[in-house]
């Protein structure tokens, strides 16, 4: 015979070490994958930002008990937060430093710009949902992130008025990177973002040369959300 009891709810301290063991499977996701992404490790400082941004407090409260398995999640309006080890790998690829400004186009509940906060100085982010863009705020002011400032819009048109940035990061996919993001980013800047068609979206890295001529680099096949864009 089984006992039925409830459970109590899960703690701060039971979501860090969620944290940590998702860290370490993110950790073999690459190790997995080290032909096709040219390393067999990502950055420490990366990895330390997974560790310390709590994902459950970016997901509807009654997935969090979820949050830290390698898997998106959905946010509502047909959205996602991106599996963990995506989440890393992006921000690994793009490689931001503590003095930089990025611009993220996607915010959804504010979890990859939180990351971004971690590394980076500044982060401008667009999101074209008010209702996420709104939560997403609440979020991040919870936890007391003051490095992120969010705008409701077409993310494909950018951020002008803080351009130039020195990187650029898309969380919805685009068939072509959309010029004006390419024009907000600095020379010698970097895009990463999934590019290409519905059946044939790849992670793709973007430099920008000193002479404004891009080189890109496609990773791994990866399947995102459309960019919406407002005509």
């Amino acid at each position: 015979m089984s006992v039925g009891h409830a459970m109590k709810p899960m703690s701060e301290a039971h979501f860090a070490i969620l944290r940590r063991h998702m860290v370490e499977v993110i950790g073999i996701q690459v190790d997995l994958a080290s032909e096709e992404l040219g390393r067999a490790a990502l950055d420490e400082r990366v990895l330390a930002a997974m560790r310390n941004v709590p994902r459950h407090r970016f997901v509807p409260s009654f997935l969090a008990p979820l949050a830290y398995q390698d898997t998106p999640l959905p946010i509502g309006f047909d959205k996602t937060i991106s599996q963990p080890f995506i989440v890393a790998l992006m921000t690994d690829l793009l490689g931001p430093e503590p003095h930089e400004s990025i611009l993220e186009v996607g915010t959804g509940l504010g979890y990859q710009a939180a990351v971004l906060a971690e590394l980076s100085g500044r982060v401008w982010s667009v999101e074209i949902v008010e209702e996420l863009a709104g939560q997403a705020e609440a979020n991040l002011r919870q936890l007391g992130c003051s490095d992120v400032a969010i705008r409701i819009g077409d993310g494909s048109r950018g951020w002008r008025e803080h351009a130039p940035y020195d990187r650029a990061l898309l969380t919805a996919a685009a068939e072509r990177l959309p010029p004006a993001i390419l024009d907000q980013i600095k020379p010698r800047g970097r895009i990463v973002l999934p590019l290409g068609p519905d059946e044939a979206q790849w992670l793709t890295v973007v430099d920008k040369g000193a002479d404004g001529q891009t080189s890109v680099r496609k990773l791994i096949r990866v399947r995102f959300s459309r960019l919406e864009t407002v005509v």
